[in-house]
């Protein structure tokens, strides 16, 4: 497909559907986060936290509150879980009030005290006696959080109201979403949501979506970006066994890269066969363990003892626990099987069958496999599952359907522009051609327009 084609049709596609900008180049006082940017409390555990910090070179990475003795990581923590916000809005909250992650100036008592900026209103001071129950660093980060989540669940309470158009700072504001809504009630200016802003964008704010694969411009190493966090591969082998070529990793600077908190390392091909030293054998199926669970089940299955690979247990934890093998787990790495009447195929997997729409997925994703032609009493014997679909990070257009997608969290988003493709770092060559009926499995998620 050429440029200047893809341009027709975006302009075309445009006309149809609503243009979402959730996160702008420039400031946008009527949007200045999303509600999942600002409710997402799980973004980041307490090591990241601290690894966050210690890249910053911050002053709170060493800093232990001297009155209940808790680091400052472990504070931001166990606020952002006891009130559901994401650390990271907590992280620029204290930046945005009192340059604490970033220390531009030097860092003194009054500053820690009121770290979040809880607490004082452009009437009051530090020092009222009112305002006392809210000093302290610990104190801060639990008040500016919880009053941030208080702000959020009841608005109905304060002046803001989300759709609502207001006048702040001399200009017109129609307040877009309830996050944005809960930051004007805490800060009720433009300058200091525009400060927020800035800092989100320069340490949170991402241009690549949900399973994209990207490579560092400087190291050449490969990340797998899931769950808003990078999984480096260790290995060829290890991305080779989930991916068919290193091509569709996306060039991304550091600094991008940074944005990421980062997960375990992808160390060992997919299906490794894993024995840890109390001598369980597991099966990895992708991010997943699979406990193999007898000598005989191991046996019956066809595995290989010279495959199986000692790890220690250390090396293991932070996967997912999945459903046991067991003697009567069928076909745990995945079979196609072919009705023999209406010669439907399907991929079968732990007792379930999976259609297949189009014979193009078999090509994509199963070409190492042998179609097994079966009666129908054999597949009524498995439960039907949802059609086999295509991988996030996937690009595909349909010749009925011109536009090109990137499959994402399962949606398939379209591109506004041949310069919003590329923006991304895209490559037209890795297009996949599909069927309609292919395309027709994922739901339509919002265009992707231009990313600076």
């Amino acid at each position: 497909m050429t440029k200047t084609l893809i341009k027709i049709i975006c302009i075309i596609f445009i006309i149809s559907q609503t243009l979402p900008l959730p996160a702008l180049a420039n400031f946008d006082p009527n949007y200045v986060i999303s509600d999942k940017e600002l409710t997402d409390y799980d973004s980041m555990h307490m090591g990241q936290i601290q690894s966050f910090l210690e890249s910053k070179n911050s002053y709170l990475a060493t800093y232990v509150d001297p009155i209940i003795r808790i680091t400052a990581a472990q504070a931001i923590y166990d606020a952002a879980r006891l009130h559901q916000i994401n650390p990271k809005y907590i992280l620029v909250l204290l930046q945005k009030e009192q340059s604490l992650v970033e220390n531009g100036v030097a860092i003194t008592p009054g500053r820690l005290d009121w770290a979040t900026g809880y607490g004082i209103c452009d009437s009051c001071k530090k020092t009222d006696a009112k305002v006392q129950k809210y000093k302290g660093f610990t104190n801060q980060v639990d008040w500016g959080a919880g009053g941030t989540r208080y702000y959020f669940d009841n608005p109905n309470n304060f002046k803001f109201q989300t759709g609502s158009t207001y006048n702040i700072d001399g200009e017109q504001v129609t307040i877009a979403n309830d996050a944005t809504r809960a930051l004007y009630t805490y800060t009720p200016h433009l300058h200091g949501n525009e400060n927020f802003y800035n800092i989100w964008q320069r340490w949170f704010a991402s241009n690549f979506l949900e399973g994209s694969l990207l490579q560092d411009v400087d190291s050449g190493g490969i990340y797998l970006i899931r769950d808003g966090m990078k999984y480096p591969f260790l290995s060829k082998s290890a991305f080779l066994s989930r991916y068919d070529s290193f091509d569709r990793a996306l060039p991304a600077d550091p600094e991008e890269l940074a944005k990421y908190p980062l997960g375990q390392a992808i160390e060992h091909p997919n299906y490794s066969l894993l024995q840890i030293p109390t001598g369980g054998i597991y099966l990895l199926d992708d991010d997943t363990l699979r406990p193999i669970v007898s000598k005989e089940a191991f046996r019956l299955l066809g595995y290989n003892p010279e495959e199986v690979v000692p790890v220690e247990s250390s090396e293991i934890f932070f996967y997912k626990i999945g459903s046991p093998i067991k003697k009567s787990s069928a076909y745990p790495t995945g079979a196609l099987l072919k009705d023999s009447t209406t010669s439907s195929v399907y991929f079968v997997k732990d007792g379930n069958k999976h259609p297949i729409v189009a014979p193009e997925l078999i090509d994509f994703y199963y070409n190492d496999k042998k179609i097994v032609e079966v009666t129908p009493a054999e597949l009524e014997n498995y439960s039907t599952g949802d059609p086999v679909k295509l991988k996030d990070g996937e690009l595909a257009t349909a010749p009925d359907d011109p536009a090109v997608y990137v499959i994402t969290a399962g949606e398939k988003r379209a591109f506004s522009s041949a310069e919003a493709f590329e923006s991304l770092g895209y490559k037209w060559e890795n297009i996949l051609k599909v069927s309609s009926s292919i395309l027709n499995l994922h739901e339509t998620g919002e265009l992707i327009s231009t990313i600076n």
